[in-house]
């Protein structure tokens, strides 16, 4: 029931968010976001207490002659997905305050009608159910991006939303065949564990194709090379508020995806096409480090860091093996949160100093000291310094990815080296020296935004220093994903 009402809450709150207006929208947003994460650490130290109570579960019959349940439930995994998403959305009402938006009402409530989708998309345990909340996630971020974003807003929106309705589409088609291949007592089952038996009776080639079918969708949502082409122009003309929900965790739905549904439905298919998928993911890695390189404005190097980024998390899943997946987790957690601050610090150069152009800026620590070092706590976090949280997951993924392949391992592990270069270069560029242009003026951060940082900037070394909490949940989680794979 508790799952329920992590569903249910936010889609009230977004409803009713729709018919308020002004300040009082934005205050009854984000005061129902920060209920939503209150909900989320019951939710979390229930599971620490009785990770099989009853009330992390919800099972309901929908759509009884198809074998369709409204059934939802709490593991380590989905656990540690609701925290990431209920943690950073007040984070990102609250990063809002200083922004100006026509009609906000329907700006927040589209947001917290995106937290109930994506919540429903971690809790999911029928798959029918969660190909809806896939689909619903998508209708609340195409309207931001497109109502609020930035020049050619139309355009580029649009071809993010067949992006990732044609990859929907190909994961319905697979979902759908392993259905009709599930038999419960002579019935047709979409319960996840029905969906499991079928696909591991299917023979290599059946699987394969399901794996393809399947994948796609959810490399084209991480996204990975060569799957990428809508994501750059897309995090860039999106709101910043809406780039941070794409980027911190929207994008998690694909990896989470590959997880729970992918990897333990078609063993056989993994096991033939693994290694072609693991070599995509690492070429994306280098080909979007080395293009972040290049980057004259910030934001758009961080939506070309974030795929490398990904590229990493996506062949520690495929490597199938404790380390990987594991550090696959804790590296979803950690990117969440330091991309999400990342944006935060372009939205903010934006506001303060009319353009994110690398080049324009410099100086700005000697203008604000305390920016200056928010900023790098985050920037080390993401190029994952050791006792910063984004090293516990790369450590790991890179040593399950050696696991399967010492020479990917190799190539992966260029991301390190190349992410310090883009990131220190820019912080060298932004930060340090003099101004470029005397024109640019940077003043003190204004409250809420201290407040964002600061969260976040606790949230990078508290992990980074002690990620045993979360770190043994994900252990259990990978585990029990892996034992379906024998």
């Amino acid at each position: 029931m508790l799952t329920a009402l992590l569903i249910l809450f936010p889609l009230l709150a977004g409803l009713l968010v729709f018919f308020v207006k002004g300040n009082a929208a934005r205050n009854l947003a984000l005061g129902s976001s920060i209920i939503e994460f209150g909900i989320a650490l019951g939710a979390f130290m229930l599971f620490k207490h009785n990770p099989n109570a009853a009330l992390l579960n919800f099972d309901h019959a929908w759509v009884q002659s198809l074998g369709i349940h409204f059934s939802v439930g709490i593991d380590g995994m989905a656990l540690l997905m609701i925290l990431l998403t209920t943690f950073l959305v007040p984070l990102i009402i609250l990063s809002s305050f200083k922004n100006e938006y026509s009609n906000s009402n329907n700006f927040y409530g589209l947001i917290l009608l995106m937290q109930m989708a994506l919540v429903g998309v971690f809790t999911a345990n029928d798959g029918f159910l969660f190909y809806v909340f896939w689909e619903l996630a998508l209708i609340p971020i195409y309207f931001i991006c497109l109502l609020w974003g930035g020049e050619n807003r139309g355009q580029i929106t649009f071809k993010f939303f067949v992006y990732t309705l044609l990859g929907s589409l190909f994961m319905l088609v697979g979902l759908i065949y392993l259905y009709n291949h599930t038999n419960v007592d002579g019935l047709k089952s979409w319960n996840v564990q029905d969906l499991y038996a079928a696909g591991r009776s299917l023979t290599e080639v059946q699987q394969s194709a399901v794996f393809w079918m399947i994948f796609i969708a959810f490399a084209i949502k991480m996204p990975i090379f060569p799957f990428h082409t809508w994501q750059p122009d897309t995090y860039v003309t999106a709101p910043t508020q809406g780039t941070m929900l794409l980027s911190g965790i929207m994008l998690k739905m694909g990896t989470f995806g590959v997880i729970k549904w992918l990897l333990p439905v078609v063993p056989l298919g993994l096991e033939k096409w693994g290694g072609t998928a693991i070599a995509l993911s690492v070429v994306g890695i280098v080909y979007a480090s080395i293009i972040a390189i290049s980057q004259k404005d910030f934001k758009r190097l961080i939506a070309y860091s974030s795929i490398a980024h990904v590229g990493l998390i996506s062949a520690g899943i495929l490597s199938a093996n404790q380390q990987g997946v594991q550090g696959a987790i804790m590296q979803m957690l950690a990117h969440g949160v330091n991309v999400v601050g990342l944006f935060f610090i372009a939205d903010i150069l934006l506001r303060h100093t009319g353009t994110r152009e690398m080049d324009k800026l410099g100086g700005i620590r000697g203008m604000n000291g305390n920016f200056a070092v928010l900023f790098l706590i985050i920037l080390l976090g993401s190029v994952a310094l050791p006792l910063t949280n984004g090293f516990v997951g790369e450590f790991l993924l890179i040593n399950g990815v050696y696991q399967y392949s010492a020479v990917m391992a190799a190539i992966a592990g260029l991301t390190v080296i190349l992410g310090a270069v883009y990131m220190l270069r820019a912080y060298q560029k932004i930060m340090l020296g003099e101004r470029n242009d005397s024109n640019v003026a940077f003043g003190s951060l204004a409250g809420t935004d201290k407040l964002v940082l600061g969260i976040i900037c606790v949230a990078v070394v508290a992990f980074g220093v002690y990620p045993k909490p979360l770190n043994d949940i994900a252990e259990v989680a990978v585990r029990d994903i892996l034992m379906n794979l024998k």
